[in-house]
């Protein structure tokens, strides 16, 4: 055998030695029941415990999931475009016509459209696959730590993962960020398991796994390629010279899983794809590497709204502060702790030591991705943060069940008691933020963590059962209050485009209010919907008034009285869909409108195509003016949805605020239902 299997990471010897048999291969049917029944020498309380967890994580992501409605409309919008044109799910079109993709790889729309193919267009077909995928991940995660550590901590990272407020809000949405999480924690499992016998086929599909995540959502999926690359550089049981072949291996699976589609984009030609949406120059590899990439870091992104400094403060507090606090922070303070903790007890192990290896992974994805997010000047919104969460779950379980086997030496009860300090503190503190919110939990939650803390520093003294009593009081407060935050969350509907989880925080920001408000309507850098801009400067053009007759769906930035804007779609009356229903078999498009949430809300109550002028900012180039005025004088175009004025760009392409000029200055404007409309015919 290659290597040693032990419940007991500590004492776990990785030896030398050929490649095993493979197992025999097993029927999907075969290995599901192996994952109900669990590992043959699981106490008897594993199974059950592991079935609630989730059982109560799929209770927690699928109830009242309709309540969102469209959640965010512009993926929404493409979903529904997929249902309609293979072409367009291929390429992410926001529009069945194929005039321009979202501003993103499309892999998360390809498995919503799917799903809206067999269950049809709504709100549970789209969102379902979402919570699924979010109970996987906690599956997948408890997996991966249980192969080699004590079933206690494999369920413990899988509850900070499910109850992350962050992640319930996630797992509950159609942004891409779900199947990021669950393909990356499936790199995780992919390396443990190529980390037990220096595994070929286990590295290269941790390195694909990777790379389709890419195809989620870019360059953010590759944060965590540096600590996977350099714990098996370090850790395998193999030669070095095979260690670095292997990488490169995985590496080139990356780029193979990644590539295909990136190759197939680039050499399509550009006039029969859509427009790569977010980029300026039509460039998938632009867009990867431009706005989705490099960019969000300098924040010299190109077409941004708002950006250099407008997406909050960066520095080391960044994930502390009043907007991202509440989102994933709950038990960061403890992971660092319990990271140091274990990583000093597996000082003087050897190379191979499984917990030592387990820490470095778990503990580099958190660090790194950490790190990114406080300094990323670019545009960075709270909820990316659950990309922390099953980090933050991974080292708390193992770092805490390293620390709790090490109880007799005085300073990894020190450790413990430190870490259940530290969260109890930070709980209250994140608390009284919210303090007209459940306010009997934070001093509930404080007591009972120093009282947990007290016994386990003083656990060299007490018996076995005592110590565990007090370790199961320290979980049981440090969760309680995220918790709490993620029910909140799961009992709210959440729309737009920058949601945010838990109650309402002072001192919030863009992401500090529910369902992604923003207060006093204030965009990010200063920007003002409508197309004002602030201190009285001048607008960019506008056309027509604010439409009146469409309704917010919630307290989101919107363009002028009940509109949708740049951030949030609105739902039109009947009168106004019937208008660009009428005669649509006519045209490619029944309607043409600034920004992508704008067109949304109008493209999925028609049920048809509406062109989104200038993408998700309304700032790319597509169309110009010139191909605008031909797709008209083609009658390719039916109406021209006005009151959707440009936001203040820091860069990127004007072609939007011309078309507003230049249909303002030469077609009739009509009110239908409150809404500003031009007859393109």
């Amino acid at each position: 055998m290659p290597t040693v299997i032990s419940d007991q990471p500590s004492t776990a010897v990785a030896v030398p030695g050929p490649e095993p048999a493979p197992p025999p291969r097993r029927s999907p049917a075969a290995l599901v029941r192996g994952a109900v029944r669990g590992r043959r020498d699981d106490p008897a309380w594993v199974r059950p415990a592991l079935l609630a967890l989730l059982a109560g994580t799929a209770l927690l992501y699928l109830w009242g999931l309709g309540a969102s409605g469209w959640a965010n409309a512009y993926y929404s919008a493409a979903v529904q475009a997929g249902s309609q044109s293979w072409k367009a799910w291929f390429f992410g079109s926001f529009d069945a016509a194929n005039a321009i993709t979202v501003d993103k790889t499309p892999a998360a729309l390809w498995i919503m459209v799917l799903s809206a193919r067999v269950f049809g267009v709504n709100a549970w077909s789209i969102l379902v696959p979402q919570a699924l995928m979010g109970v996987a991940a906690v599956g997948l995660l408890y997996a991966t730590v249980r192969r080699w550590f004590h079933p206690a901590a494999a369920l413990l990272a899988g509850a900070v993962l499910a109850l992350s407020p962050v992640a319930t809000l996630m797992f509950r949405f159609n942004n891409p960020d779900a199947l990021l999480v669950l393909l990356l924690v499936a790199a995780a499992y992919a390396t443990t398991r190529a980390l037990e016998a220096a595994s070929t086929r286990w590295i290269v599909l941790a390195g694909a796994l990777v790379g389709f995540a890419f195809l989620a959502k870019m360059l953010q999926a590759l944060l965590v390629v540096p600590p996977l690359a350099l714990v098996y550089l370090f850790a395998v049981p193999a030669p070095v010279k095979r260690r670095l072949v292997q990488l490169l291996g995985a590496g080139a699976a990356m780029v193979g899983a990644a590539g295909w589609w990136i190759a197939i984009v680039e050499l399509w030609p550009a006039s029969s794809r859509p427009y790569i949406g977010g980029s300026q120059n039509n460039s998938v590899i632009e867009l990867a590497l431009g706005y989705n990439g490099l960019g969000r870091l300098t924040g010299e992104e190109t077409g941004s709204v708002g950006g250099g400094r407008g997406w909050g403060e960066t520095g080391a507090l960044r994930l502390f502060n009043a907007e991202i606090g509440g989102q994933v922070s709950w038990l960061l303070p403890a992971a660092l702790i319990l990271l140091v903790g274990g990583l000093v007890l597996t000082a003087r192990r050897p190379r191979t030591d499984r917990t030592r290896a387990a820490l470095l992974l778990w503990g580099g994805w958190l660090l790194v991705t950490a790190l990114v997010f406080s300094f990323m000047a670019g545009i960075f919104h709270a909820y990316y943060t659950v990309a922390l969460a099953p980090a933050v779950g991974a080292v708390v379980g193992v770092g805490g069940a390293a620390l709790l086997r090490a109880r007799s030496r005085i300073w990894a009860s020190v450790g413990l008691a430190a870490a259940t300090v530290a969260t109890a503190v930070w709980a209250y503190v994140l608390l009284g933020r919210s303090a007209d919110w459940q306010p009997w939990l934070r001093p509930v939650v404080l007591v009972a963590g120093l009282v947990a803390a007290a016994a386990l520093l003083a656990g060299v003294r007490l018996a076995r059962r005592f110590t565990l009593a007090a370790a199961a009081v320290a979980v049981v407060a440090a969760l309680a209050a995220p918790f709490g935050y993620s029910v909140t969350t799961a009992a709210q509907a959440h729309t737009g485009a920058i949601p945010s989880a838990g109650p309402a925080v002072t001192g919030g920001g863009p992401g500090g209010r529910p369902g992604g408000a923003v207060p006093g309507g204030a965009m990010p850098g200063g920007a003002v919907p409508g197309g004002a801009v602030p201190g009285g400067g001048p607008a960019r053009a506008q056309a027509g008034n604010p439409p009146a007759g469409m309704r917010q769906r919630d307290g989101g930035t919107r363009t002028g009285p009940g509109g949708g804007g740049l951030l949030n779609a609105g739902t039109p009356g009947a009168e106004v869909v019937a208008a660009l229903r009428a005669d649509a078999d006519s045209y490619t498009w029944v309607a043409a409108s600034v920004g992508a949430n704008h067109a949304a809300g109008y493209q999925l109550a028609t049920g048809l195509p509406v062109l989104a002028i200038g993408g998700f900012n309304g700032s790319d180039p597509a169309p110009t003016l010139s191909q605008f005025q031909q797709l008209v004088a083609e009658k390719r175009i039916h109406w021209f949805v006005g009151g959707n004025g440009v936001m203040p760009a820091d860069s990127g392409s004007r072609a939007s605020e011309q078309i507003l000029a230049w249909v303002a200055g030469t077609f009739t404007p009509t009110t239908v239902g409150g809404v500003t409309l031009y007859d393109l015919s």
